[in-house]
């Protein structure tokens, strides 16, 4: 009887584990410097760490950037390093593009903050409506944010109280966005912080892709709005089925609920982002991260209809305060940078050679992935591409939860990062920038090949 070798997405666990230590090895082997100033430095932060998220990446120790230009990285050690990353979208034009670092240096003769609007801000709204579409802008300083004040929004202008996400979603840290299906019914996420209240009071769940559940939680008449990306993301990425945004859009129609689009991650879609690109039609459009080349900026707006809804709903209203709003939102500094973005950064141009380098990048894996019969597949939205451990494609948030191999994408991740590739930490999402080059490209697809060989060779256990 031939032996049983337990695998995992396709790899056998010796393998993986062999791999795994050796190539923590090599990343603690080459970093002296960043371990010297992590032990002699760390001690002050919460765990070691600014955020705690910066444990969350899969080598042994968080890296240390000394600087970043265009789309390349340089730790404290001296390694130079390919970023795919691109901060998760925050520096997805490239790192300091040049028109936002002049923006930035201008302003600041200026000052920083002051909590009045300037004549950059008028430039950026009009250049806000051209680039996304004719919507009453908002500017916040994070998309959950921009999320949270659009759902205040919502239930303002519907009077209604709960708002429809999908599972597996992301919308920042967002508390009515942390519900999940749990043996088919809504449920808190497991894993929250000090979370008291209910969730479920005030949020339900559906299923991606699945119009049958979403009309069946509209129905109840308690949905204020539905909160979506165009495309799932911060998970193994889903992408929409046809007709089902078309569907999501009639959904609404028909049972009085606003639809929100966030596209803070799909902005890499294309000009305009997914929203632009697809013709969709939300109620409420946000989007984060890059639109101020890096600086913390986010925005929302409003559709005209519930603009006029919302201003009416405020003039009766009593005075006091809104629960929407920080003080540092809307500071000069954003509105430099948003309008350097919009107007330089934004552009066709720049896109245009996005999409081609992500294409030729999607190829380039999918064909690593084919040569070595891996049971995974390569995923894109426009600049950005995810090689997902397991057979595609994905249809909901289930099926993503099932397909994020944490053991094997923890592998993946170091060994990429020990031969001078950077891609994102909490899933394997790659970004191609206006300055990415093809020679970037090719030494990540090279860099993954050598990776694929290891765990796939043949005859080896």
């Amino acid at each position: 009887m031939s032996q049983v070798i337990e695998e995992l997405a396709g790899v056998p666990l010796e393998r993986l584990h062999e791999i795994a230590k050796r190539e923590a090895r090599r990343y603690v082997k080459s970093r002296p410097k960043t371990q010297k100033a992590l032990k002699s430095g760390s001690a002050s932060y919460l765990d070691g760490v600014p955020m705690h998220w910066m444990k969350d990446w899969p080598m042994p120790f968080p890296m240390l950037v000394q600087k970043a230009k265009a789309a390349q990285i340089t730790d404290l050690d001296g390694h130079r390093i390919d970023d795919f990353c691109l901060g998760d979208t925050g520096s997805m034009f490239g790192h300091s593009p040049k028109p936002v670092s002049k923006a930035i240096r201008k302003q600041a003769k200026r000052g920083l903050t002051y909590m009045l609007p300037t004549e950059a801000a008028l430039t950026a709204g009009a250049l806000l409506t051209e680039r996304f579409g004719d919507f009453a802008w908002q500017i916040a300083t994070t998309a959950t944010d921009a999320n949270r004040f659009a759902l205040r929004v919502a239930r303002a202008v519907t009077g209604r109280t709960k708002v429809l996400v999908f599972n597996g979603c992301y919308h920042g840290t967002v508390d009515d966005a942390m519900v999940e299906l749990r043996g088919g019914k809504t449920a808190t996420r497991e894993g929250l912080v000090g979370q008291v209240a209910d969730l479920t009071q005030t949020a339900v769940c559906a299923e991606f892709n699945d119009l049958a559940s979403v009309e069946a939680a509209l129905k109840t008449g308690e949905v204020a709005a539905i909160l979506t990306e165009p495309v799932m993301t911060n998970s193994c990425m889903v992408l929409p089925h046809d007709g089902f945004h078309a569907g999501l859009r009639k959904l609404a129609n028909r049972y009085g609920a606003l639809l929100i689009i966030d596209e803070t991650h799909t902005i890499s879609s294309g000009l305009g982002g997914y929203t632009r690109v697809h013709a969709l039609e939300p109620d409420i459009f946000v989007v984060g991260k890059c639109v101020a080349g890096g600086m913390p900026t986010a925005v929302w707006g409003l559709a005209p209809k519930v603009a006029k809804s919302y201003l009416r709903y405020c003039a009766e209203k009593p005075s006091g305060h809104s629960g929407m709003g920080t003080t540092l939102s809307a500071n000069p500094m954003q509105f430099a940078c948003l309008t350097a973005t919009l107007s330089d950064v934004m552009t066709a141009e720049n896109y245009d050679h996005m999409e081609r380098g992500a294409a030729r990048l999607a190829d380039g894996l999918a064909d690593v992935i084919q040569r070595h019969r891996a049971p995974w597949h390569v995923v894109r939205v426009g600049a950005r591409v995810e090689f997902i451990c397991a057979k595609g494609p994905l249809n909901n948030g289930t099926e993503a939860a099932a397909a994020h191999i944490h053991e094997v994408e923890a592998v993946v991740h170091t060994a990429l990062l020990n031969r001078g590739c950077l891609i994102a930490p909490f899933h394997n999402m790659i970004l191609v920038s206006p300055v990415t080059t093809h020679d970037q490209i090719d030494r990540l697809i090279a860099a993954f090949d050598d990776v694929m060989s290891d765990l796939f060779a043949k005859g080896k256990s």
